[in-house]
């Protein structure tokens, strides 16, 4: 049973469990916010799937892509509860989350804010119904990136972490690597520290 966050578009909680499926969900489209609800969402989701955090195997984690402000929060929540509870934290890229399900090579894009999307490139499903993705999570202005042919498009707007933790289960049972452990935000933050102290005169 696995407790699943993502913050990388707007914030999505779920408990999910390999065999009974998604047993409580929680999401906002709203980009901005994430750390105000995130608490009060892993809180409810609990609650209604009536799971003691002891009975969780891990923590899902949605690795993005995502943008920095928004991206963190989820990442540093899903990896605070874990260490609170003593369990492993599983990265997973988001938009894999999103190819779940999907049938045909898919181009899947999100919202990179300043004009910019993030994109992922996807063949049709394994024989296990897993994703298979070609090449991304990638950053592209929305003219410069075209869709192959012979694949659909899916802007999507939100990450389901349901989806999310459904992934994560079925990668366990089949043996396939999570991802790695680092945030794929795929540029530079918004606000830096300076080089050095101000001087003051």
């Amino acid at each position: 049973m696995l407790l699943a966050i993502d913050t990388s578009a707007g914030t999505s909680v779920a408990v999910v469990d390999r065999d009974r499926g998604v047993l409580a969900s929680r999401d906002s489209a709203d980009t901005r916010g994430h750390a105000e609800i995130i608490g009060t969402y892993i809180a409810e989701c609990l609650a209604e799937a009536g799971v003691a955090v002891s009975e969780l195997s891990g923590v899902v984690a949605g690795m993005g892509p995502g943008p920095f402000t928004g991206l963190r929060v989820g990442i540093a929540a899903a990896r605070t509860f874990a260490f609170g509870a003593g369990k492993p934290v599983i990265p997973v890229v988001s938009h894999d989350a999103i190819a779940l399900g999907l049938t045909e090579p898919t181009l899947i894009t999100t919202d990179a804010r300043r004009r910019e999307v993030y994109w992922s490139l996807y063949a049709a499903p394994d024989s296990l119904g897993l994703p298979v993705r070609e090449s991304g999570p990638a950053l592209a202005k929305p003219a410069e990136l075209l869709t192959p042919q012979g694949y659909a498009r899916l802007d999507a707007l939100t990450v389901s972490a349901a989806q999310l933790g459904l992934l994560a289960e079925a990668m366990y049972v089949h043996g396939r690597p999570f991802a790695s452990s680092e945030a794929l935000y795929l540029r530079s933050p918004d606000v830096t520290l300076s080089a050095g102290p101000k001087r003051v005169s």
